[in-house]
Order: structure tokens, then C-alpha cells, then sequence
């Protein structure tokens, strides 16, 4: 989801609490705190030598340890305030990947993509997910964009895209 496409819902749902769904039928605390906006440019090089840069906007969740009791969501109106102001302060790329950071005792921290959205009730519900890492050079190594071979071709196939002849890795 995009920074821009993530304002416009916040915008039209603003009288609603506002839900994280991390995983399946998990979530984020009432208790969340929006504690930092992060603007990042990234300028990568992937293992076929090619390079690529793009702007992320990443949202940090954290859960206050003096408000565990709480049963209350921040409402979608105080969020879309705090975003607002960060946005006064530096500029969103309205078209930079949205990510949310957060963690718990029982989940890793991880940068997670909206997946989707949902309105149940009073609440608006962004479901988040990780995404596996992947390579961006499978063209230029060699790999299917599918794997429908046995293992053992598999790992030959990895193995041969990434000896130091190849140019990969």
C-alpha cells in the first residue's frame, strides 16, 4: 500500500478506532503508541549487479507497558493528527511503500506490508503481513520465476547461479 492510499482510508474512516492485525487473528494492543515516522530512501544493489533505490514510509507501534489494562483503540482521527503533523515536518513521498514496525514479547520485530483493510464495526482493521525476501536477479542468475523442479535441480541451479563464475552473488 501506498503512503497516499494509506491517508486517503485514514481520511474517510476518521470517526473509527483504529486496529493493527500483525497475524492471523492477532493484534496490536490497545495499548499502541504511533512512536516514530521514519522517511527512508533506499539505493540497493541486488546479487545480479543491478541497482535500484525507492522510498518507504515506516510507522512504528509500540505497545506502553503502563497502559497493558487499556481496552480502548486510538481512534483513527488522533492517528491521521499525529501523521499529519509528522508530514508538516518532513514530506511524505505520497508514493513510498507503507510499512509498520512493531514487535511484542511473542513477535519478532518486523517491518510489516499492508496486506488489506477491512471495517468491521466501529473499526478500521489494516491487516499486515511480512513478505519473504526474494531475489531480484533471477532473470540475469538463471532462476524460474517458479520452481517446478525437484530439489536436488534446485540446489544445482542456486549453487551454479551463485559460483563466483557466474556474476551473481
Amino acid at each position: 500500500m501506498k503512503t497516499q492510499e494509506l491517508f486517503s482510508i485514514l481520511e474517510q474512516h476518521q470517526e473509527k478506532s483504529l486496529l493493527f492485525e500483525y497475524a492471523p487473528n492477532a493484534f496490536v494492543g490497545a495499548n499502541y503508541h504511533i512512536t516514530e515516522v521514519k522517511h527512508l530512501k533506499i539505493d540497493a544493489v541486488d546479487c545480479g549487479a543491478q541497482t535500484d533505490s525507492w522510498n518507504e514510509t515506516i510507522i512504528q507501534l509500540w505497545e506502553s507497558p503502563l497502559e497493558i489494562s487499556k481496552t480502548t483503540y486510538m481512534s483513527v482521527l488522533k492517528a491521521l493528527g499525529i501523521l499529519k503533523k509528522v508530514g508538516q515536518m518532513k514530506a511524505y513521498d505520497l508514493n513510498a511503500e507503507v510499512k509498520f514496525e512493531y514487535s511484542n514479547s511473542s513477535f519478532h520485530t518486523a517491518q510489516l506490508f499492508v496486506n488489506d483493510f477491512k471495517i468491521e464495526n466501529q473499526n478500521l482493521i489494516f491487516q499486515l503481513g511480512v513478505q519473504k525476501t526474494d531475489c531480484k536477479a533471477k532473470e540475469l542468475c538463471g532462476l524460474p520465476e517458479t520452481v517446478t523442479q525437484t530439489l536436488d535441480k534446485a540446489k544445482e541451479k542456486v549453487e551454479s547461479c551463485c559460483s563466483p563464475q557466474s556474476g551473481c552473488c
